[in-house]
């Protein structure tokens, strides 16, 4: 017989409200070869990101990756980290944090929490503070732009793994994307129109999104088109066409295939080319993390130079920015519907429902 937990810290006559769950990736709990391999088991454990079938992968995980992988991240991880921790956590709660005094209002009828799909804080830990709050009704809201399997639907398996477990299951609502949403579109393009306004304009934006491996494209998964469709969209509120600006995938690893052209050889050919200068815009990644920050502005800027390029410039993610709080907010208020409604506080009401509930013999 299955054991469900409870409700946890519920009282009759609670004040409900609506919670936003925000989620993204994770990161280590430390730039530590011990921590990172905590990390690294977790992910690379799940089979949304790695579709191998598990006795062929354990093995190579445990054996191979997990004993030699953990180092070379934890150094990477330690170029970047800040006196606060890592800049994905910090930035994605700050983020968070302003979104739902964004959204709260009058009467704070509106709470978030974050989650991350894989080390601290859970989803699971993010869904039960929620419901602690007297949310009822949750939305998940992704930190990824473009739907993909290894990360959106990663994170849709989390929240239903935990709900499984619960005895009473909030009423749920995801958002999938917003790879095309006019607000994201045009707060992509402000923050390069403002980079270019202080450090003057390259001679080519490149357009830098994480790569998959391309059988998963093959097999249906829509997120390759998703980037195409931000990258055009991009490129036509910038008014560049394509000799001034070019889509790449970053972030590759192991001898499969991934989703073409490479970042590293595209930056690699355009130093070759000569180039002058190169901004790199990473419109797949909400927050900056280890793949903006060390992968792309220490990595790759060093290959662009060393293959004969001038400079390359690094434009931050939206972050926990106004403008991304602004977009985020509009997005999250289009998908809670009639649900805003329905979470207008009424204390006389709550106070007669608890009373009703002890009446009946309710404990609480």
């Amino acid at each position: 017989m299955a054991n469900y937990s409870g409700t946890p810290d519920f009282e009759h006559g609670q004040r409900q409200r609506l919670g936003i769950l925000v989620c993204n990736l994770g990161t280590p709990d430390a730039p530590t070869p011990r921590a990172v391999r905590r990390y690294l088991a977790e992910f690379l454990s799940d089979p949304r990101v790695i579709e191998t079938p598990p006795l062929l992968w354990w093995p190579i995980l445990h054996g191979v990756i997990l004993n030699v992988r953990p180092r070379r991240s934890a150094h990477a991880y330690a170029k970047i980290w800040q006196a606060d921790g890592s800049p994905l956590l910090t930035l994605s709660q700050s983020l968070s944090d302003k979104l739902g005094s964004a959204l709260a209002g009058e009467g704070d009828a509106i709470i978030t929490a974050l989650g991350m799909r894989y080390g601290s804080p859970s989803i699971a830990s993010a869904l039960d503070a929620l419901q602690a709050h007297g949310a009822r009704r949750i939305l998940v809201l992704p930190l990824y732009p473009q739907y993909a399997a290894p990360t959106t639907a990663s994170v849709m398996d989390a929240v239903f793994a935990h709900c499984a477990r619960l005895r009473w299951v909030p009423e749920l609502r995801f958002i999938n994307d917003y790879h095309a949403d006019p607000r994201y579109i045009s707060a992509l393009a402000e923050s390069v129109r403002e980079y270019w306004a202080v450090h003057g304009r390259a001679d080519h934006l490149l357009l830098s999104f994480h790569g998959l491996p391309r059988k998963y494209f093959l097999a249906g998964d829509p997120y390759y088109c998703q980037c195409q469709a931000t990258a055009r969209l991009l490129r036509e509120s910038l008014g560049l066409d394509g000799d001034a600006c070019s889509v790449s995938f970053q972030s590759r690893v192991g001898p499969t295939r991934w989703l073409e052209p490479y970042t590293d050889l595209t930056l690699t050919a355009l130093g070759k080319a000569g180039t002058g200068r190169v901004d790199v815009l990473c419109p797949g990644f909400a927050v900056d993390c280890l793949e903006t920050l060390e992968e792309i502005a220490l990595q790759n800027a060093e290959k662009f130079r060393a293959a004969g390029g001038g400079e390359m410039h690094y434009i931050p993610a939206l972050n926990d920015s106004p403008r991304h709080v602004e977009l985020l907010g509009a997005l999250v208020d289009e998908h809670l519907g009639g649900w805003r409604q329905a979470v207008v506080d009424d204390p006389a009401a709550r106070a007669a429902a608890a009373e009703r509930a002890r009446a009946d013999g309710a404990e609480r």
